[in-house]
């Protein structure tokens, strides 16, 4: 049996955003998932998913959830054995973007979440095809169960986010890094970047979608997730001398 798996969805997302890998990787190792729901800052919700986390495991973050995984490996390194990173950004957030969550913020705050997620996350985030109108839709109603409450936190926190580059330059765990090849919220050049920063992160990138590749490619993202789960690592402090193919 490998090493527990926790997986953090991204902004305004459940265990839905992950379930068909929740499914195909259960069979093998403990998955848990841990939606980024509590505290105020990212350090605050990484605090949380570290007080219910194994002592030791895999962890894989999607965008919010990326973020919250590069802050955990900052300040948990021993305890992550291997980090996979989706559809996300290593950089603190821009003004001008900051600004424009702001507007959001102000929606939500007015009763108008709905309006505020359309303008989150847009049909044109993800890539076209037939099931396209059906994921979005899905994300919608994920974020109208999770509430005006969450979007505000979540948001706040990713205005606020630290800048990680040092920590993954520092960084010897072995990290996959993933995107969709038509994420147009966090493109790909951004993960070649990312990838670049570390000594040990392997860039593999999603056909066939957009800024959801669990849910628009789940069968690529699960095989990957699968070979990076088979990733071996030496026993002890974290996973300094793992190897891939």
């Amino acid at each position: 049996m490998q090493e527990p798996l926790v997986l953090i969805p991204g902004m305004m997302s459940d265990s839905r955003g992950f379930l068909p890998q929740i499914v195909e990787l259960s069979w093998e190792t403990s998955v848990h998932v841990a939606p980024p729901l509590t505290g105020e800052t990212i350090e605050e919700m990484g605090d949380a998913i570290l007080a219910r986390a194994p002592e030791q495991f895999a962890l894989c973050g999607h965008g919010l959830g990326g973020m919250i995984a590069m802050d955990i490996l900052a300040r948990a390194p021993e305890r992550v054995t291997r980090l996979a990173l989706m559809d996300t950004n290593c950089q603190s957030e821009l003004p001008k973007v900051a600004a424009a969550r702001e507007e959001r913020i102000v929606a939500a705050r007015a009763g108008r979440l709905a309006e505020a997620m359309q303008d989150e996350l847009r049909p044109e985030h993800i890539a076209d095809g037939d099931q396209r109108d059906a994921i979005w839709q899905m994300m919608q109603d994920m974020a109208l169960d999770l509430g005006a409450e969450t979007f505000i936190r979540q948001s706040r926190a990713m205005q606020k986010r630290p800048d990680q580059q040092g920590v993954l330059r520092k960084s010897r765990t072995p990290t996959l890094v993933m995107c969709g090849e038509a994420d147009t919220l966090f493109p790909v050049r951004r993960h070649e970047f990312l990838a670049h920063l570390m000594l040990k992160a392997k860039l593999e990138v999603v056909p066939g979608a957009g800024h959801l590749p669990a849910l628009e490619n789940p069968n690529a993202v699960s095989a990957s997730l699968r070979n990076w789960l088979s990733w071996p690592i030496s026993a002890g402090r974290g996973a300094s001398s793992a190897t891939w193919s």
